[in-house]
């Protein structure tokens, strides 16, 4: 494999395979969304996006970043979400990073939505690839969490057997953890960061394609 770390500004052309990490957290909520029986998330650009969608299709489900706010049912954390009963449903998500970074590459031929939750089932899918971009979300692609991350999946795409204890560790001190767990972040449970930080918690990869000009995220 020929992996390169992106951050979202400085991504140019349309890349064959494209890994979106957001470890911190979008793509654990997503995870776990998908965990507790959602059918599909659509991802949005704006918050006004997100509601008008919303009211768009009766029964659908916004979640953003921050604190909850009026017209959205879900915050952008594991912890809060871990709970909730989305069986059959369609949440519409639109973060901070995470979202972004996908509609930046939504039309490479394979978008694959990425954090530790999800590690192996995305190397899984990366294994034989030759050329992939990895888009490091966080910070402007600074952030340590969503690059160790990547750096991670990449390595054991090659390397089953690479052991996560460093990058782990590195995520574990980055200043997207600090900030969740000092409470600077809005809309935060305190077991956010564990979460985060669960490797392998699911079996599945998480894709996201175009559908009736949607960008639609589906496990599989």
């Amino acid at each position: 494999m020929n992996p390169r770390f992106l951050a979202i500004p400085d991504l140019t052309g349309t890349p064959q395979v494209a890994v979106v990490v957001d470890v911190m957290r979008a793509f654990t909520v997503a995870a776990w969304a998908f965990a507790r029986g959602a059918e599909k998330i659509v991802l949005a650009g704006t918050l006004d996006e997100a509601l008008a969608l919303k009211a768009a299709n009766p029964g659908w489900l916004a979640l953003k970043d921050g604190p909850a706010a009026p017209g959205f049912d879900l915050v952008n954390s594991p912890g809060l979400l871990r709970s909730a009963d989305l069986t059959g449903r369609t949440v519409v998500q639109k973060t901070t990073a995470g979202t972004v970074g996908v509609l930046a590459v939504r039309d490479a031929p394979l978008v694959l939505c990425a954090s530790f939750v999800v590690a192996e089932a995305t190397a899984r899918l990366l294994r034989g690839r030759a050329d992939v971009t990895f888009v490091v979300t966080g910070e402007d692609g600074r952030a340590d969490e969503d690059l160790a991350c990547a750096q991670y999946i990449a390595r054991r795409a090659v390397e089953p057997e690479t052991d996560a204890a460093e990058f782990l560790d590195r995520a574990g001190r980055s200043r997207a953890a600090a900030e969740l767990a000092e409470g600077v972040r809005l809309g935060v449970h305190p077991d956010d960061v564990e979460l985060c930080l669960e490797l392998d918690r699911f079996p599945f990869a998480m894709a996201a394609s175009t559908e009736d000009t949607l960008t639609v995220l589906r496990r599989q």
